[in-house]
């Protein structure tokens, strides 16, 4: 398949994808600031790694928001104006609102 990936037949015929180490970049997020109390907890400070296969303990509100830009990151793309690398995300809790940070490791 062009993308890297396998589909591999499940329980009678069906397919689910397999990833084999097709991204092309690490994609850190930062907690940068939160307004109220956060229902999951996060403080500002923190710090963990994201992708197409893990919310690094994000809600699933916030995580489902931000995924495209997660893969943007992970797989090269960016926006044509400020960083390429970096950017930042509110979560649709506006009363607790919390701020992260996502940035695209370059190794």
């Amino acid at each position: 398949m062009p993308w890297g990936g396998r589909c591999d037949g499940v329980d009678g015929g069906g397919s689910r994808f397999r990833e084999d180490n097709m991204s092309q970049y690490r994609v850190l997020g930062t907690i940068k600031r939160v307004k109220g109390t956060c229902t999951v907890g996060h403080k500002p400070g923190e710090q963990f790694e994201l992708s197409g296969y893990s919310s690094g303990g994000l809600c699933g509100f916030f995580y489902h928001d931000i995924f495209p830009f997660i893969l943007m990151l992970e797989f090269g793309g960016g926006f044509p104006w400020g960083d390429p690398d970096v950017m930042q995300w509110e979560c649709i809790d506006k009363a607790n609102a919390v701020t992260i940070e996502l940035r695209r490791v370059r190794e």
